[in-house]
Protein backbone atom coordinates (compact mmCIF):
# COMPACT_ATOMS: atom_id res chain seq x y z
CA UNK A 1 0.00 0.00 0.00
CA UNK A 2 1.37 3.41 -1.19
CA UNK A 3 0.46 6.75 0.94
CA UNK A 4 -0.07 9.66 -1.15
CA UNK A 5 1.58 13.09 0.15
CA UNK A 6 -0.40 16.11 -0.29
CA UNK A 7 1.67 18.52 -2.61
CA UNK A 8 3.79 21.06 -0.85
CA UNK A 9 2.48 24.44 -1.46
CA UNK A 10 4.80 26.59 -3.24
CA UNK A 11 4.48 29.80 -1.21
CA UNK A 12 6.43 31.82 -3.31
CA UNK A 13 4.55 31.33 -6.42
CA UNK A 14 1.47 31.50 -4.27
CA UNK A 15 3.09 35.50 -2.92
CA UNK A 16 3.52 36.21 -6.56
CA UNK A 17 0.02 35.31 -7.12
CA UNK A 18 -1.26 37.66 -4.84
CA UNK A 19 0.66 40.22 -5.99
CA UNK A 20 -0.54 39.82 -9.77
CA UNK A 21 -4.02 38.24 -9.30
CA UNK A 22 -5.51 40.36 -5.95
CA UNK A 23 -3.53 43.51 -5.53
CA UNK A 24 -2.41 44.38 -9.01
CA UNK A 25 -5.51 44.23 -10.45
CA UNK A 26 -7.59 46.41 -8.14
CA UNK A 27 -5.38 49.04 -8.68
CA UNK A 28 -2.70 48.53 -5.49
CA UNK A 29 0.71 49.21 -7.37
CA UNK A 30 2.69 51.54 -5.56
CA UNK A 31 6.36 49.54 -5.34
CA UNK A 32 7.19 49.95 -2.14
CA UNK A 33 3.42 47.93 -1.07
CA UNK A 34 4.35 45.49 -3.79
CA UNK A 35 8.05 45.45 -2.59
CA UNK A 36 6.58 44.62 1.63
CA UNK A 37 4.06 42.50 0.65
CA UNK A 38 6.20 40.40 -1.69
CA UNK A 39 9.05 39.92 0.77
CA UNK A 40 7.39 39.34 4.35
CA UNK A 41 5.89 35.47 4.45
CA UNK A 42 2.08 35.26 5.37
CA UNK A 43 2.15 31.89 5.80
CA UNK A 44 4.44 32.65 8.73
CA UNK A 45 1.62 34.64 10.41
CA UNK A 46 -0.95 31.72 10.89
CA UNK A 47 -1.58 28.31 12.07
CA UNK A 48 0.81 25.20 10.77
CA UNK A 49 -3.03 24.07 9.35
CA UNK A 50 -4.45 27.09 7.57
CA UNK A 51 -0.77 27.85 5.91
CA UNK A 52 -1.79 26.88 2.35
CA UNK A 53 -4.76 29.29 2.42
CA UNK A 54 -2.55 32.00 3.75
CA UNK A 55 -3.00 33.56 0.51
CA UNK A 56 -6.39 33.47 -0.42
CA UNK A 57 -8.36 36.62 -1.24
CA UNK A 58 -10.17 36.52 2.50
CA UNK A 59 -9.73 36.63 5.76
CA UNK A 60 -8.07 33.57 7.91
CA UNK A 61 -9.33 32.62 11.20
CA UNK A 62 -6.33 32.36 13.43
CA UNK A 63 -8.80 30.66 16.63
CA UNK A 64 -9.06 32.59 19.88
CA UNK A 65 -10.89 35.18 18.01
CA UNK A 66 -7.94 36.40 16.46
CA UNK A 67 -8.23 36.92 12.26
CA UNK A 68 -5.79 37.73 9.71
CA UNK A 69 -7.65 39.99 7.10
CA UNK A 70 -7.56 39.31 3.64
CA UNK A 71 -4.24 40.58 1.64
CA UNK A 72 -5.91 43.44 -0.54
CA UNK A 73 -6.94 44.85 2.88
CA UNK A 74 -3.24 45.20 3.86
CA UNK A 75 -2.46 46.29 0.57
CA UNK A 76 -5.53 49.04 -0.11
CA UNK A 77 -4.32 49.88 3.79
CA UNK A 78 -0.42 50.67 3.08
CA UNK A 79 -1.74 52.07 -0.23
CA UNK A 80 -3.40 54.57 2.00
CA UNK A 81 -1.45 55.02 4.47
CA UNK A 82 1.94 56.27 2.53
CA UNK A 83 3.89 55.46 5.95
CA UNK A 84 6.81 58.25 5.75
CA UNK A 85 10.94 57.56 7.36
CA UNK A 86 9.68 59.39 10.16
CA UNK A 87 6.37 58.06 11.35
CA UNK A 88 5.75 56.75 14.91
CA UNK A 89 2.97 54.10 14.20
CA UNK A 90 0.59 52.50 16.22
CA UNK A 91 -0.78 49.02 14.73
CA UNK A 92 -3.50 47.88 16.58
CA UNK A 93 -2.96 43.91 15.75
CA UNK A 94 -6.21 42.00 14.70
CA UNK A 95 -3.66 38.92 16.46
CA UNK A 96 -1.76 37.77 13.56
CA UNK A 97 1.46 40.13 13.68
CA UNK A 98 1.28 40.42 10.02
CA UNK A 99 0.48 43.93 9.67
CA UNK A 100 3.27 45.26 12.05
CA UNK A 101 6.13 43.05 10.21
CA UNK A 102 4.70 45.26 6.84
CA UNK A 103 5.44 48.25 8.20
CA UNK A 104 8.18 48.57 10.91
CA UNK A 105 11.26 48.84 8.08
CA UNK A 106 9.42 51.43 6.59
CA UNK A 107 9.10 53.73 9.64
CA UNK A 108 10.67 55.58 12.62
CA UNK A 109 9.29 53.07 15.40
CA UNK A 110 6.25 50.71 15.37
CA UNK A 111 4.54 49.85 18.63
CA UNK A 112 1.56 47.51 18.85
CA UNK A 113 -1.34 47.24 20.52
CA UNK A 114 -4.15 44.68 21.13
CA UNK A 115 -7.37 46.14 20.25
CA UNK A 116 -8.64 45.46 23.90
CA UNK A 117 -6.28 48.20 25.29
CA UNK A 118 -6.52 50.81 22.27
CA UNK A 119 -10.37 50.58 22.66
CA UNK A 120 -10.11 50.66 26.33
CA UNK A 121 -8.35 53.44 27.29
CA UNK A 122 -5.44 51.91 29.48
CA UNK A 123 -2.59 53.16 27.41
CA UNK A 124 -0.91 56.60 26.55
CA UNK A 125 0.96 58.27 23.64
CA UNK A 126 0.69 60.09 20.70
CA UNK A 127 1.18 58.65 17.36
CA UNK A 128 1.73 60.21 13.76
CA UNK A 129 0.33 57.25 12.08
CA UNK A 130 -2.36 54.75 13.17
CA UNK A 131 -3.29 51.52 11.50
CA UNK A 132 -6.08 49.25 12.48
CA UNK A 133 -6.18 45.55 11.28
CA UNK A 134 -9.63 45.02 11.37
CA UNK A 135 -13.28 47.41 10.59
CA UNK A 136 -14.41 49.29 13.93
CA UNK A 137 -18.04 50.95 14.20
CA UNK A 138 -16.56 54.00 15.62
CA UNK A 139 -13.36 55.68 16.84
CA UNK A 140 -13.60 56.11 20.81
CA UNK A 141 -12.21 58.59 22.75
CA UNK A 142 -9.39 56.44 24.11
CA UNK A 143 -8.48 55.35 20.56
CA UNK A 144 -8.67 59.19 19.53
CA UNK A 145 -6.60 60.25 22.20
CA UNK A 146 -3.78 58.02 20.60
CA UNK A 147 -3.71 59.91 17.32
CA UNK A 148 -1.05 63.22 17.67
CA UNK A 149 -2.79 66.18 16.17
CA UNK A 150 -1.60 66.00 12.52
CA UNK A 151 -1.50 62.63 12.33
CA UNK A 152 -3.02 59.92 10.42
CA UNK A 153 -5.48 56.54 10.83
CA UNK A 154 -5.90 54.34 8.44
CA UNK A 155 -8.68 51.05 9.49
CA UNK A 156 -11.47 48.71 8.47
CA UNK A 157 -15.50 51.14 9.10
CA UNK A 158 -18.09 49.60 9.85
CA UNK A 159 -21.51 50.84 9.16
CA UNK A 160 -24.59 49.38 8.91
CA UNK A 161 -23.08 45.73 8.52
CA UNK A 162 -21.24 47.07 5.66
CA UNK A 163 -17.12 46.77 6.05
CA UNK A 164 -15.06 49.82 3.95
CA UNK A 165 -11.58 51.09 4.14
CA UNK A 166 -11.95 54.60 5.85
CA UNK A 167 -9.08 57.32 6.12
CA UNK A 168 -9.05 60.09 8.47
CA UNK A 169 -6.75 62.94 9.89
CA UNK A 170 -6.49 64.56 13.50
CA UNK A 171 -7.05 67.79 13.01
CA UNK A 172 -7.42 71.05 15.75
CA UNK A 173 -7.88 67.99 18.06
CA UNK A 174 -11.06 66.66 16.22
CA UNK A 175 -10.71 63.24 13.97
CA UNK A 176 -13.11 62.27 11.60
CA UNK A 177 -13.29 59.30 9.17
CA UNK A 178 -13.85 59.08 5.76
CA UNK A 179 -15.42 56.03 3.95
CA UNK A 180 -13.56 54.85 0.48
CA UNK A 181 -13.77 50.87 -0.63
CA UNK A 182 -16.18 48.66 -0.18
CA UNK A 183 -14.28 45.90 0.99
CA UNK A 184 -14.45 42.62 3.31
CA UNK A 185 -12.79 43.09 6.72
CA UNK A 186 -13.25 41.42 9.61
CA UNK A 187 -14.65 43.15 12.51
CA UNK A 188 -13.51 44.03 15.76
CA UNK A 189 -16.09 43.59 18.50
CA UNK A 190 -13.83 45.67 20.94
CA UNK A 191 -14.91 48.70 19.01
CA UNK A 192 -18.78 48.36 18.70
CA UNK A 193 -20.80 51.31 20.04
CA UNK A 194 -22.06 50.79 23.32
CA UNK A 195 -25.86 49.36 23.21
CA UNK A 196 -28.25 52.15 23.49
CA UNK A 197 -31.80 51.53 25.28
CA UNK A 198 -34.89 52.99 23.47
CA UNK A 199 -38.40 52.80 24.50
Amino acid sequence: MTTTLAPKTDFAAARKAMLDSQLRTSGVNEPFVLERMGTVAREEFVPESMRSVAYSDRAVRLGDGKVLPQPLFHGMMLSEAQPLASDEVLVVDGGSGYLPALVEPMVKSVRVMAPEDAAGGRKKGAYSLVLIDGAIEHVPASLAKLVADGGRIVTGLVERNVTRLATGRKTAGALALLPLAELGVPRLAQFDRPTSWSF
